[in-house]
């Protein structure tokens, strides 16, 4: 009896580690009310609908295990509509390492936006939540950015044209820099070129989209050394977003000497989030990137 307790034991260590701790995130608190990025509205708004107000939901840890790192999540999508389980399964995924996390519902091309609304939208998220560190117990230079697919794009977007913030801006938000600390790209569109999800270029740009926009948009192109440290992964098999598009990303990061790591798998379809469409990940279906991921972000001071 006592050899077959230590066993069960064992075995539910072990279920605890390959689940990154799971019985964590179930005392970790409810996610917070939305909150608008913009409290009198968002610039260039089209109307007062849901779809014309961007938001963050933060998502934070358990109090005792909180390292202080926050993460900024920018979903996939298409730039049509918004993945759950590339939003809210991450912000879980998350606080189990400890991490707060940000869902920014951004505005979309199927809802009449167009570039730089996205952008000005993932921008003000990474600064509000920069803005609000002290009071949310975060470290204001441990604030980073994830995208998957699109929303890959999109964080790749601002990961290459942040700024440092607007020193004169009447909203103090404004004044803060929008310059992710690190960025984690997840299948991510990259390019607006030839390589490109064909969808989401004109969703955010417009069919027939000048040369020069697409340009200023194939975010590879705009790498420099300022660019922050980077994790990336795809997969060969990728059938809606060539992996050509990490690829290029890469080697741009190397060209500039910005740290980062690249993962190429195999096996795996679009869209696959950390292993499958739940909306909380299960420990038995988590695809090996989210584990490397899991460490690297520890390695940058951000997870437990």
């Amino acid at each position: 009896m006592l050899g077959d307790m230590k066993s069960l034991l064992l075995l539910l260590g072990g279920v605890l580690i390959a689940g990154g701790a799971v019985s964590l995130a179930q005392n970790a608190p409810a996610p917070q009310p939305p909150l608008p990025l913009w409290p009198d509205g968002a610039p260039g708004a089209l109307g007062k609908e849901p779809k014309d107000i961007p938001t963050l939901t933060a998502y934070y840890p358990a109090a005792e295990t909180a390292t202080g790192a926050g993460m900024v999540i920018c979903p996939g999508g298409g730039y049509a509509g918004l993945a759950p389980h590339e939003g809210e399964a991450y912000a879980h995924w998350f606080n189990e390492q400890g991490i707060a996390a940000f869902v920014l519902k951004y505005r979309l091309g199927s809802a009449g936006y167009r570039h730089p609304r996205m952008l000005e939208d993932a921008a003000r998220a990474v600064r509000l939540v920069r803005f609000h560190a002290a009071e949310w117990k975060l470290d204001a230079k441990r604030i980073g950015l994830i995208g998957s697919s699109a929303g890959g794009h999109l964080a790749s977007t601002l990961l290459t044209h942040f700024d440092a913030g607007q020193t004169n801006a009447a909203d103090p938000v404004d004044r803060v820099s929008c310059r992710p600390d690190l960025g984690v790209l997840c299948y991510a569109v990259i390019t607006m070129g030839d390589e490109t999800h064909r969808g989401s270029r004109d969703n955010l740009l417009g069919k027939n989209a000048p040369p020069e926009l697409i340009q200023e948009l194939s975010n590879q192109l705009h790498v420099s050394k300022e660019t922050p440290p980077c994790f990336l992964f795809h997969t060969s098999e990728d059938a809606a977003v060539p992996v050509e598009n990490s690829l290029e990303f890469a080697a741009a990061l190397r060209r500039c000497g910005v740290p980062f790591e690249l993962h190429v798998y195999q096996h795996g379809a679009h869209g696959m989030g950390l292993g499958s469409r739940a909306l909380r990940a299960d420990p038995a279906r988590m695809h090996p990137w989210a584990g490397e991921c899991q460490r690297w972000l520890k390695e940058q001071g951000f997870g437990r």
